[in-house]
């Protein structure tokens, strides 16, 4: 009889040492602020931290972590891209595992390819040698993608809750998440960014090419080019010329010599392009997150011819929104 009472407790004790408890966290995501009118992307990291606890039995066990992340909030229009969300308003960027930003993180839990990363740690005595258990911190490495003119000004945000943190944990000596299996824990977390109002600004200079007598209108044109971010209001003028001349009497120069010439906003030449110093003549418009080419049309008007040469002028474009 003692034999067999020794005999299940020792059945029994296995039960007990192989239990096992996992808690996790994750830092929130914060990319501050995005310029979308780059083409380059706006890397930042978080990381997650897993703090394990097990019994007598377990040191020297490997445990393997399957931190499944989804779509978030926000959700995914693509394996590449997730989203967050500002109201209806999308703004691309993804998760990864490693720090060449290639290995998107991924989740069992979504219709997509990539799948979590599997990091395994080892059961151990704890610092003061009276708990058995293991801990570690690993990277998350975000990225919010580059080339997004479309996107809206404001704050952009997913949270991930505990449904899109799927964390499956166990003993195991499986070396990828590809069919996880084990105890579940959650590490809700939020991504963050905002997008400011910008603008680029592109010019193509004018050339009145080469001319003969000056008796009649010479006419040539040149343009502005405008990307800003949607909804974003500005206004372009341009200055007086090297002369600081009036819009319609800015001058080319030679030496001594000029040339007088007219920079105008339409086809006929009747409205003169020029700043706050002449009311009126600057140019205003609204981005939509494209390129918005505006024609600047110049005009040599008939004048007295000076000598031959080249005759230049230089004209500051500002933007301001």
């Amino acid at each position: 009889m003692f034999r067999s009472i020794t005999f299940l407790l020792v059945l029994l004790l296995p039960s007990f040492a192989l239990a096992q408890s996992c808690s996790f966290s994750v830092a929130n995501v914060n990319f501050g602020p995005v310029d979308t009118l780059s083409n380059n992307p706006v890397n930042t990291t978080s990381t997650l931290t897993a703090s394990c606890t097990g019994g007598l039995l377990d040191i020297g066990r490997r445990l393997l972590i399957c931190p499944n992340m989804g779509t978030g909030s926000g959700g995914a229009t693509s394996a590449t891209a997730r989203q967050m969300l500002n109201g209806t308003n999308p703004l691309n960027y993804q998760l990864y595992s490693d720090p060449g930003y290639s290995v998107i993180w991924g989740s069992n839990t979504w219709s997509y390819p990539a799948r979590a990363p599997a990091y395994a740690l080892t059961m151990a005595l704890l610092s003061g040698g009276s708990l058995i258990g293991a801990s570690g911190s690993f990277t998350v490495y975000a990225s919010a993608l580059g080339n997004q003119p479309t996107a809206a000004t404001g704050a952009f945000t997913s949270s991930f809750s505990a449904a899109d943190t799927t964390f499956i944990y166990g003993y195991s000596s499986a070396t990828t998440c590809a069919a996880p299996s084990g105890t579940l824990g959650s590490a809700p977390f939020t991504v963050n960014a905002s997008v400011a109002a910008n603008c680029l600004i592109n010019i193509q200079n004018i050339d009145f090419g080469t001319q003969g007598v000056l008796r009649t209108n010479v006419d040539a044109t040149g343009s502005v080019t405008a990307t800003c971010t949607p909804g974003t209001t500005y206004t372009i003028s341009l200055n007086g010329g090297t002369a600081n001349a009036a819009p319609t009497a800015r001058k080319m120069a030679k030496g001594a010599e000029t040339v007088t010439y007219g920079l105008y906003k339409d086809l006929n030449r009747l409205q003169p392009w020029g700043d706050a110093s002449t009311p009126g003549s600057t140019v205003a418009g609204t981005g939509n997150g494209l390129a918005q080419l505006l024609t600047v049309y110049g005009r040599v008007p008939p004048q007295t011819t000076p000598s031959p040469g080249v005759y230049t002028d230089t004209v500051i474009v500002t933007l301001t929104y």
